[in-house]
């Protein structure tokens, strides 16, 4: 199981649509998420590191992000 609730992913869908939700539906989106988060934080961790930091921050995130 991963670290995504899917009660967190069915929200996040139910948020964004307003239409009920498959299980099937949250458990990939959970699933999608995790790895995007993790891909993610591999990159902002580059940019802690990068930066003599072993911490990442929000910056790092963003960075990360492009946001």
């Amino acid at each position: 199981m991963g670290e995504i609730p899917l009660a967190a992913a069915d929200r996040i869908i139910r948020k964004a649509t307003g239409l009920r939700v498959g299980s099937d539906a949250a458990a990939i989106l959970a699933e999608i998420l995790e790895k995007k988060g993790e891909e993610l934080s591999r990159e902002a961790g580059k940019f802690a590191k990068h930066a003599g930091r072993k911490t990442v921050k929000a910056s790092d995130i963003k960075l990360a992000t492009g946001y």
